[in-house]
């Protein structure tokens, strides 16, 4: 798995005018391929008088899926310029809708491409991007007394507390990267005088 990606902060709408023609950029971010591709169909129905809905997708933090289409233009100046401006940001789990209104200017094929890739590249410097990083997740069972005080230290070293369940004992879920795991283990011996418990589990992505 990868260490980190990057993606969409928001989902967001950037326009530029190139031309006479109106270049409108929707980005969103999208878990899944079926998240994309609905997005695309959403942007379509949004604009069924638009001269081209181009569109492009990189799904997976290791871009295993990378889909575009430039929806009429001449094969190659707009769905896959836009794709490259996603893969040159190093963008995951994002798709993009470049619908085009033509404004009876031709472009050309080098005008296309300038305008549909740098209509992606401004709507991610206006929306912004994060990274998120790839996380152990863990579970800490510890008992009441000391599970507040616990939480607390947890928070203050910035990890990633994701819930905290109060039973019998108190259960901490938390995420931490790989490398580490085991000074963490120390430290929660450490914290606890060894009261502790401390179970790994599968690996997720969260804010880095």
């Amino acid at each position: 798995m990868q260490e980190q990606y990057r993606t969409v902060a928001r989902a967001g709408v950037h326009e530029t005018e190139i031309n006479r023609s109106r270049f409108i950029c929707a980005l969103a971010p999208a878990a899944t391929e079926q998240e994309a591709q609905d997005f695309v169909a959403r942007i379509r129905r949004e604009n069924p008088t638009a001269s081209h809905n181009c569109f492009a997708y990189v799904i997976g933090a290791d871009a295993s899926v990378q889909k575009a289409s430039d929806d009429g233009e001449p094969g190659g100046t707009a769905g896959v310029p836009m794709l490259q401006m996603l893969m040159r940001r190093e963008m995951r789990y994002v798709a993009a809708v470049v619908t085009r209104y033509y404004g009876g200017v031709k472009l050309g094929a080098g005008g296309l491409i300038r305008a549909y890739g740098g209509v992606v590249g401004e709507a991610l410097d206006e929306l912004g991007t994060i990274t998120r990083q790839r996380f152990r997740l863990a579970t800490i069972t510890v008992g009441h007394q000391r599970a507040g005080r616990l939480e607390n230290d947890l928070r203050a070293t910035g990890l990633a507390v994701r819930e905290v369940r109060y039973a019998e004992a108190v259960i901490i879920e938390i995420g931490l990267p790989d490398s580490d795991v085991e000074s963490f283990r120390s430290w929660l011996a450490d914290a606890t005088a060894g009261e502790a418990l401390l179970e790994l589990g599968g690996e997720a992505y969260g804010d880095a």
